[in-house]
């Protein structure tokens, strides 16, 4: 089996057996999974605060979303909430064995206030509260055994038994309905229970809800459809709707404010059905919704529906001006459009597809077009198809394959010529001719063979043609159309994504720096500044220009702009808001067309979108201040209340965060805020998605933070204020101002009596200083006075000891004389004179008084040696005293000799037997002992 062949059987399966709402524009749904808004899956209640909010009643808890962020607040006693219903700026809700309400604080916070605990009730085991209902001053809560009446203005509680147990409770015209189990439907009149119907319908049969149309009860069964009350009797609302229903199990419904009704279902998703019986489509898994079982269901304020599924919460824009296809798996990426009275043509990298309008089933393959689609259009009563394989005229559901060349970008009339048509392909140009009623391939231009993706005909044989990446030609053709004759690249830059198209009679060529004119008479662009304004360089994305419906059509970032002449001619310009990650349009291939009324078709990477063109939001929006934060660094946030009052804060407290929303909840219109914080910049910030600013390390001031919202192009009717005081830090309030001066005065004084002090000690100590030094210096010149005495002292010391020396050598030298003198008398003849003289002689030679003296003048100069000899040799005697002084003055033995008056011998005795008293050893020397003493 060839690839085409399983091809082609593989779109004809998809078609054949493809259900027929499959082929509906449904309108966005928007999917949230539990992993988005982190609670549990299922979810059994939804209501809707005043200020927008929606609350659901979750697996876990009381479930809270504004539009920007998902929050929690868990179930007071870990049970699953079934039921949920604001009334009078109180959330009541109920749950296992328990129901209450809950009510914001100051900070946006809720806390919760159990009735049960409050007024101390008797609930029986294992109750569960699964619906809450308001009538008039009271609120209802239904268990399945039965029903609580709370009186908010007595604060009073009243109990409705039922043995037979308690399905559901109904509100239809401010009256109460519930249905008793195998009993019937009963109403809630003046306290008491009154049977409305114990037909076996309503009796033996789950009623899901009660409607009122017409005047008339219409009940809703799970299993078997609507009824209602005609003549006292139970017969069916409309038989052919009833016998559709039948195959699907309903668990809920509600009837919107226009009068239609939704069902949800326990595995088919939701039904909706028009007020004259008809169901106009359906919604499943397979077409978008997040699962097929319908747990909630609740019509918000501006038409949304909201469902609590099985698993997720999903959101359907009813209230939208858009209705989108999404495509399972066939179509591909739409590229180009057409329609053709009632037949839609749809041009994708799958093939041609169309489907009749008048018929909701889902679009069928042309057969033998199977590959890329680039170009559709309808010239001279012709359906011409530009594709990846050539051209193909299209006629009754058939083609035929005119040219198989390359593939063709574009088709283009040439004026004069009505039996001609010029194309351009992958590999240049060539001429389609309508021959022989039918339309065929002429020739191919020779002479030019450049990618032709966009064509213009700026005059009459001349043709200008766009290239992204070669930019603008322009060729000049001969009378015949069967050759260039010349081409030139014109002086515009060439840009990515670039086109060319002609509006208002003038060829426009769409870049990345705006749109540019052609003008014939320069034979030159130039830049048309007010189409230009279509789009700007920050919201760029792609320079295709769209006409149709005698507009032009330009594709940015966050918008769809368009331009088209007004009433004066002028050109206008306006544009609807629809960014490009929510449109998902090809860039640089984006394709709109007009189908009737203010609806567009936009074909995108997923299927198409049809939009009203209406430059006005349906409604106006408010911005709220959900939390503020403030907190000291790297400690744990603390919440401020939301009151206008102005908030003082510490100056360590001064790390805000700002929490802000707007209840939008179109999938494809997001809200944007800007802010500015006046006081530390006053200048606003960009618009962006962002719903929270934080701001660090604040200096201390008076502050005003100011948020507003947008919408699409329509900003919100109020702007948020929130003014708050960061305090001085405690060092720099007037306080410490005053005790700063206070302790700078003292310490002024302190420290002048410091520095007094200081400086008196200071002189103080110079003082003694200056007397140390003057008494160092009197001492250092004592010193030195000593020291010169002690020289004068010594240089006396030594002119006596050369004294005693000189005295010591006179003695010695006399004595040697007058024994000299002795000794030579003693040999003369003569000897009684001689003995008068030597008797004479040794009067004169009393060593003992020489000695005396001699002593008197060593002890002068030397008197401590003595003393010490004394000490250390005790045994000495004066004799050896007078040696020892002797040998001090380093006399010789000879020397000492003479002045002992003995021989040279008897001093060496001398000498010899000293040395035994001081017990000096034999080699020692005795001088040498003697000197050093």
């Amino acid at each position: 089996m060839s690839i085409k062949f399983k091809f082609v059987f593989l779109f004809f399966f998809l078609q054949t057996f493809v259900p027929i709402l499959l082929g509906q524009e449904l309108p966005p749904v928007e999917t949230f999974m539990p992993e988005i808004y982190e609670a549990e899956d299922q979810n059994w209640g939804i209501t809707q605060a005043e200020d927008e909010s929606i609350y659901f009643a979750n697996n876990k808890g009381l479930l809270t979303y504004n539009g920007a962020r998902w929050k929690l607040y868990d179930s007071p006693n870990s049970t699953i909430m079934r039921s949920v219903k604001f009334i009078d700026s109180k959330i009541f809700s109920g749950s296992h064995m328990d129901f209450g309400y809950w009510e914001k604080d100051t900070k946006g916070n809720l806390s919760y206030t159990s009735i049960v605990e409050k007024k101390d009730l008797a609930i029986l085991d294992d109750e569960e509260f699964w619906n809450i209902l308001r009538l008039e001053r009271s609120v209802l809560f239904q268990s399945l055994q039965r029903i609580y009446i709370y009186d908010k203005e007595k604060d009073s509680i009243s109990i409705i038994e039922s043995n037979n147990g308690i399905k559901r409770i109904y509100k239809v015209d401010n009256r109460i309905y519930f249905q008793k189990k195998d009993q019937g439907i009963f109403s809630f009149e003046s306290g008491e229970a009154r049977l409305v119907s114990d037909h076996p319908m309503l009796r033996d049969r789950s009623v899901v809800n009660i409607f009122k149309h017409n005047n008339q009860l219409v009940f809703l069964t799970k299993e078997n459809g609507f009824f209602q009350i005609y003549n006292k009797k139970i017969v069916p609302w409309n038989k052919e709707l009833n016998q559709k229903l039948r195959q699907y199990v309903v668990y809920n419904s509600i009837q919107l404010k226009n009068g239609n009704f939704i069902l949800g279902t326990v595995s088919n998703g939701i039904i909706y059905i028009s007020s004259d019986f008809q169901i106009t489509y359906k919604i499943d898994q397979s077409r978008g919704l997040g699962n097929n079982t319908v747990l909630s269901l609740f019509e918000d304020k501006v038409g949304n529906v909201w469902l609590g599924l099985n698993r997720g919460i999903n959101n359907v824009n009813f209230s939208t001006q858009l209705r989108v296809y999404s495509d399972i798996g066939v179509l591909g990426t739409v590229y180009t459009s057409l329609l053709d009275g009632d037949i839609l043509y749809l041009g994708t990298n799958q093939g041609l597809f169309y489907k009749n309008l008048n018929f909701n089933r889902g679009f069928e393959l042309i057969q033998g077009t199977e590959g890329q689609v680039w170009f559709l259009k309808k010239l001279k009563n012709t359906i011409f198809c530009g594709h990846d394989a050539g051209t193909f005229t299209v006629k009754n559901k058939k083609i035929e394959h005119i040219f198989r060349s390359e593939g063709t970008w574009q088709i283009k009339e040439i004026e004069n010529s009505p039996n001609l048509l010029i194309q351009g392909n992958y590999e240049g140009l060539s001429i389609l001719e309508y021959k022989n009623n039918r339309w065929q391939t002429r020739n191919k231009l020779e002479g030019f063979e450049i990618s032709s993706r966009y064509l213009e005909f700026s005059e009459s044989k001349s043709l200008l043609m766009s290239h992204e990446y070669k930019g603008v030609y322009q060729l000049k053709m001969d009378d015949d159309y069967k050759k260039v004759i010349s081409h030139r690249q014109t002086d515009i830059p060439k840009s990515a994504k670039s086109s060319l198209v002609k509006f208002d009679n003038r060829i426009l060529y769409g870049a990345s720096d705006g749109v540019f004119y052609f003008d014939t008479n320069q034979q030159e662009f130039f830049k048309e500044n007010t189409l230009s304004g279509l789009y700007n360089t920050e919201e760029y994305i792609s320079g295709k220009l769209v006409v149709t419906n005698n507009k032009l059509f330009a594709f940015t970032k966050n918008r769809i702009a368009y331009a088209e002449k007004g009433s004066l001619t002028d050109i206008q310009l306006s544009s609807i808001y629809h960014p490009q990650n929510l449109r998902l349009t090809k860039e640089g291939y984006e394709n709109i067309l007009y189908i009737g009324g203010e609806n567009y078709l936009i074909g995108n990477s997923t299927g198409y979108m049809i939009s009203e063109l209406n430059t006005k939001n349906i409604k106006q929006y408010n911005i709220r201040l959900d939390k503020v934060s403030a907190h000291q660094l790297n400690r744990k946030h603390s919440q401020l209340s939301l009151s206008e009052e102005s908030k003082d804060l510490t100056s360590f407290e001064n790390h805000l965060k700002f929490s802000f929303s707007i209840s939008n909840y179109n999938k494809y219109l997001p809200s944007q805020y800007r802010y500015r914080l006046v006081g530390f910049n006053e200048n606003w910030t960009q618009w962006s998605s962002s719903t929270e600013a934080t701001f660090e390390n604040l200096p201390f001031g008076d502050y005003t933070f100011q948020v507003k919202g947008r919408v699409g192009k329509s900003e919100t009717e109020n702007t948020i204020s929130y003014r708050f005081v960061i305090e001085k830090p405690w060092y720099q309030k007037t306080t410490a101002i005053v005790v700063y001066i206070v302790m700078g005065f003292l310490s002024v004084i302190f420290f002048h009596i410091l520095h007094r002090r200081y400086y008196k000690i200071q002189r103080q100590k110079l003082l003694k200083q200056k007397e140390k030094e003057l008494e160092i210096k009197q001492l250092e010149n004592e010193q030195q006075l000593m020291h010169y005495k002690n020289l004068d002292l010594q240089k006396d010391i030594e002119a006596k000891n050369r004294e005693l020396g000189m005295s010591a050598m006179n003695l010695v030298k006399r004595n040697e004389l007058l024994g000299h003198i002795k000794k030579e008398l003693g040999i003369a003849k003569n000897m009684e004179d001689i003995s008068k003289v030597i008797k004479l002689i040794n009067r004169n030679l009393n060593t003992n008084d020489d000695w005396k003296l001699f002593e008197e003048a060593f002890n002068t100069a030397d008197k401590d040696f003595i003393k010490k000899l004394k000490t250390l040799h005790s045994n000495l005697t004066s004799n050896d005293l007078r040696l020892c002084t002797y040998l001090r003055l380093n006399l010789s033995s000879k020397e000492i000799a003479p002045l002992l008056n003995i021989s040279l011998r008897s001093v060496e005795v001398k000498r010899y037997r000293l040395r035994k008293k001081m017990n000096l050893p034999h080699e020692a020397s005795l001088t040498d002992y003697i000197l050093a003493l």
